[in-house]
């Protein structure tokens, strides 16, 4: 099975950018379709955007696409997760995940794999 860290998260200010990676060991992450998903106290995990292993990338609508842009590095058995343009509305623990299916799945169920996440913080 894969292990999943992220890292990157911190404080940053409103319009600022913030590169969050997700470091996986144990089986190489170009065979899992891996998403990114976000958190904030009393309420669900959203998705956020998802990289699939068979090629392919899809953004949430409404939060994630137009600004930021998730990525692969294959060498580096990495995933990263570009933002910019950050809102207080981004602020929130993100998560990675990896999911064993072949599609862009978006549901927190379709993913068998998590890392412990990475707090975001997007000051006004």
């Amino acid at each position: 099975q894969v292990q999943l860290v992220e890292s990157g998260g911190g404080l940053v200010q409103v319009g600022g950018s913030l590169r969050l990676s997700c470091a996986a060991s144990g089986r190489p992450l170009d065979t899992y379709t891996v998403g990114w998903f976000r958190q904030t106290p009393g309420k669900e995990r959203e998705f956020v955007a998802v990289s699939g292993y068979k090629g392919g990338n899809s953004y949430d609508r409404d939060s994630a696409l137009g600004r930021f842009r998730i990525s692969r590095d294959i060498a580096e058995n990495k995933v990263f997760l570009q933002m910019n343009n950050l809102k207080p509305e981004d602020t929130a623990v993100y998560y990675c995940a990896a999911s064993t299916r072949a599609i862009l799945v978006r549901h927190v169920s379709d993913y068998e794999y998590w890392g412990n996440g990475t707090l975001v913080t997007v000051s006004s």
